[in-house]
């Protein structure tokens, strides 16, 4: 290989500066500033890196540094919004850093000239986002130059400077990029950095949010991340008793508990095959006694719940109360508490055959494993309902379904898988299988259980986390990462729910009770 060729090759290496480093990092900065107020000294250098060596970052390309980022840790609600750069980085000592602090402060990106182009700022930022992660800092945050405002600085405030740029009518070669990389505009400061004449001394303060922040970490019971999901798929046969029904509610509570699930999902009316002992009654008068059993079934869930150590959704029962007749799902907790949640929409036979009276309200459950909603069946079809929960960070969806034929159970799949991606949450749903003669409204059955997820590179390519054999009764088992959802809505290609035109549209609850 040739001398010159060689000398063209790069060789980058990412690494955090040492002191014989200045020379190089002095060259970088006396270009990239016109004055020398906004350069280090070797002494404010050295302060740095004793200060903190760890958040003071170079690219280097053949042993030469031709890149660099530098910054501290500040406990941010000391110094507030309004905080000028001298302020906050002890006029360039550093001495303000704080180990204990809550905050990644950004002081510094530069990049030699013969570099630009070759994108080694965005290497720095994703550097720094790394840094900002691994030490569970809360953000980045930075005081941000907008060179290019001085040719606009006659026609337009520095609040309309920066909205143009935002919506690309203006380029500014320090906040487009910046913008391209995952900040925000918190607000404009003025006076940030007098010498910088360009800006006019104005600056835009970003931040960029570390969505994987915990506070206070705790040794144990640390909110999960990684959810596993038991689904039912239950057959209709006929029980002599609770007692019967009860032993095979068991059976499942149990494997899934085998397989350490956090949930256990049920389908909507699994215990209709007890409305058997009412056959000779009208559909009406069956189902109502069949609501007597309710209580009992629920008590002995809940105490499964707790000797298995799963969170159970129990699909759905009838509640007969003060002559009104619903459908609600259970929620029993393995902490040993309760809630539920009843069906909004009522189908055209149900309130034919009988007299079903839909609920309500609405309300995201908060679990030791993430926030989670319940939609009954014909509930997953109505799309404002997923978007209130998602409006209050339901996690994982949960849709305990009867159904009777293919396109019936074609709905409610379809919808759901819908919801999934609407919402940037998972799905599940389940019904029940087989038949049961004799008992009028609910002798026949279709279900293929599943576990949807949005879509995006970080999720399945179908956006199907796990699927059950059509018309068998069996169980999935299956986990979800509740942490992929998080970085969907903060990252993904779409993001549905934070790009939502509120400007022009919402969804608004109107029962107050």
């Amino acid at each position: 290989m040739s001398k010159q060729k060689e000398e063209l090759e790069h060789r980058l290496k990412l690494r955090n500066i040492k002191l014989s480093d200045f020379d190089d990092i002095r060259k970088i900065m006396v270009s990239a500033y016109k004055t020398q107020g906004m350069t280090w000294t070797k002494e404010e250098f050295e302060n740095q890196l004793n200060a903190f060596p760890e958040g003071q970052i170079c690219l280097e390309d053949n042993g030469k540094v031709v890149a660099v980022a530098l910054s501290l840790i500040v406990d941010y609600s000391k110094y507030g919004d309004n905080h000028n750069y001298d302020q906050i980085t002890g006029y360039g000592k550093f001495d303000t850093h704080d180990e204990d602090g809550d905050t990644l402060y950004g002081t510094d990106v530069f990049v030699d000239k013969e570099y630009r182009g070759l994108r080694l700022g965005r290497r720095l930022y994703d550097a720094r986002k790394e840094l900002c992660e691994n030490l569970n800092l809360r953000s980045i945050i930075a005081g941000g130059r907008i060179p290019g405002y001085s040719k606009y600085a006659d026609q337009m405030s520095p609040r309309k400077y920066i909205e143009l740029v935002k919506n690309k009518e203006i380029f500014d070669p320090v906040l487009s990029f910046q913008l391209a990389n995952e900040f925000h505009v918190r607000k404009v400061i003025t006076k940030y950095l007098p010498e910088d004449t360009d800006s006019r001394a104005y600056a835009t303060l970003l931040e960029w949010i570390n969505i994987y922040y915990e506070k206070d970490e705790k040794l144990i019971g640390n909110k999960k991340t990684i959810v596993r999901l038991g689904l039912v798929q239950w057959k209709m046969r006929r029980f002599n008793d609770v007692d019967d029904l009860m032993q095979q509610v068991e059976f499942f509570v149990d494997t899934v508990s085998d397989y350490k699930s956090d949930f256990c999902l049920f389908p909507e009316f699994f215990n209709a095959p007890l409305l058997a002992e009412f056959n000779k009654m009208d559909a009406s008068e069956a189902i109502r006694n069949l609501a007597d059993y309710t209580e009992e079934i629920v008590n002995r869930m809940r105490d499964l719940a707790l000797s298995y150590n799963v969170n159970i959704i129990a699909g759905s029962m009838p509640e007969y109360d003060n002559k009104k007749l619903r459908n609600v799902s259970y929620l029993c907790r393995r902490d040993g508490t309760m809630d539920k949640q009843y069906k909004l929409h009522i189908t055209p036979d149900e309130q034919s055959y009988w007299g079903l009276q839909g609920g309500n309200g609405i309300k995201v459950f908060d679990t030791d494993a993430g926030k989670v909603g319940i939609l009954i069946c014909y509930d997953i079809e109505f799309p404002e309902l997923s978007r209130i929960l998602a409006e209050k960070e339901m996690d994982i969806l949960f849709v305990p379904f009867w159904t009777d034929t293919k396109n019936a159970y074609l709905r409610v799949s379809t919808c759901a898988k819908s919801r999934a991606i609407e919402n940037e949450c998972y799905v599940a749903i389940t019904g029940s299988v087989g038949n049961l003669p004799r008992v009028e409204n609910m002798d026949i059955q279709h279900s293929q259980a599943a576990i949807y997820s949005p879509s995006d590179f970080s999720f399945p390519h179908d956006a199907i986390i796990a699927e059950a054999s059509l018309n068998t009764e069996t169980t999935i088992v299956a986990d979800v990462d509740l942490d992929l959802l998080t970085k969907l809505r903060k990252a993904g290609s779409v993001r549905n729910l934070a790009q939502r035109r509120l400007d022009l549209y919402s969804i608004q609850w109107k029962n107050k009770r």
